[in-house]
């Protein structure tokens, strides 16, 4: 009995060991990688890929580039040059697409220097390069040189345009919008003072009348400009029907000349009867530019609700209104593809022969075509302002927007 349980012990025992023999040897574990070169940084006496690339004289300059495959990201544009030297009026938009067939993919080609100051920005004067890191194609800026023009003057507000360098938007066409509010939110209406009354009840006000508010947050300040506003229609939802905002009708515009509760107010500008109740909203343009263009990091559907000026063809660089925000993961800067939203058309015919319109005939849902791009520059709730950066086809109010 005992000699049966030591030689059941010395099988088992081989039988573990042959185990153990005959287990494949762990994997190699990944050596860490130094990213150093992609970031642009320098590692001892050693110069990075990029700046390699670049004293070279860019890429395709010297070398052919390499060959862009359907799903490596970017693409750059048929006739993407190797270095362009930015120009006074351009649009970082219009710079992206210099390089790049989808300019919103610009943050994934832009080699931020991070010796620069402020490296994000991009002024008029500064030569950008077409060059390849580790077979990726990058936009950098030669290091070492002096960037653009060295006289540039910061803005004193957030308000105001960066001066001298390039916003990714027109700023004019911005500050022409936010200056004169068409669409008001909710919450913004209901925070915002008000007209008490008009000197002498005039309701048809002109330059040098006086006007009376009231509903001030704090002390007025001197001087301030204000634009009048009346609260218009509704802007509803075409999905749910939900109210998400109204229609804003400028009245005109005044500085306050003395403060108190009510504060007093003279009318510089006068487009249409000032009645009380109609609100006060800052002229100043509170709309920073210094965005990326880049896809919404969610997948977004919606739909145009507005334009400015109440226009009902919609072109390049008009001002829209679109039933998403914040809460859907919107952001300045986000890009979205607008696409034309066609009624159902009855289908009449029969064995190739047109018949008229029958009650049996059966609605057909034409294609969504795209029509142009779409860029939000200011985002509420549950709603977004943005602007038409490119139409290829007429534009309406209720077409669709989503993401590229």
């Amino acid at each position: 009995m005992q000699r049966h349980q030591t030689l059941a012990l010395v099988l088992a025992i081989a039988a573990v060991t042959g185990c153990r023999t005959e287990r494949p040897p762990p994997p190699p574990q990944p050596v860490a990688q130094d990213d150093s070169a992609v970031q642009g940084t320098v590692v001892g006496d050693q110069r990075t890929a990029m700046e390699a690339a670049i004293d070279s004289g860019s890429g395709a300059a010297t070398t052919p580039l390499p060959p862009q495959t359907a799903h490596e990201g970017p693409q750059l544009a048929p006739n993407a040059p190797d270095s362009y030297t930015v120009k006074r009026g351009d649009t970082l938009w219009g710079i992206a697409k210099v390089f790049l067939k989808d300019p919103w993919y610009w943050p994934e080609i832009w080699q931020v220097n991070p010796q620069v100051h402020n490296p994000h920005l991009i002024y008029p004067g500064d030569t950008l390069h077409l060059v390849y890191v580790e077979g990726r194609p990058r936009i950098v800026l030669q290091p070492g040189l002096e960037r653009g023009n060295s006289a540039r003057v910061l803005p004193r507000v957030r308000s105001q345009p960066l001066e001298a360098a390039v916003t990714t938007i027109p700023y004019e066409t911005i500050a022409a919008f936010m200056s004169k509010p068409s669409v008001l939110e909710e919450k913004q209406i209901k925070t915002s003072p008000y007209v008490l009354s008009t000197r002498d009840s005039h309701v048809i006000m002109s330059e040098g009348n006086t006007v009376y508010a009231r509903g001030f947050a704090g002390p007025v300040e001197l001087g301030a400009h204000y634009n009048l506003v009346r609260v218009g229609e509704p802007l509803r939802d075409p999905d749910d029907n939900r109210i998400l905002g109204y229609n804003g009708v400028y009245t005109g515009t005044g500085h306050v000349t003395r403060g108190g509760d009510p504060a007093t107010l003279i009318m510089t500008q006068s487009a249409r009867e000032t009645y009380p109740g109609d609100k006060l909203l800052p002229g100043d343009v509170d709309v920073p530019l210094d965005f990326m263009p880049s896809p919404p990091k969610m997948n977004i559907k919606g739909r145009i609700m507005a334009v400015s000026d109440g226009v009902t063809v919609i072109g390049q660089y008009e001002v829209v209104v679109i039933n998403r925000g914040i809460r859907d993961g919107l952001r300045p800067g986000n890009v979205l593809a607008v696409y034309s939203a066609s009624d159902p058309v009855y289908d009449n015919s029969k064995h190739g022969f047109v018949h008229a319109p029958s009650l049996f005939a059966k609605k057909v849902d034409l294609p969504e075509e795209r029509t142009g791009t779409f860029m939000v520059f200011k985002t509420f709730d549950r709603m977004s302002f943005g602007l038409i950066m490119e139409a290829t086809d007429v534009i309406h109010v209720a077409d669709n927007v989503q993401s590229p």
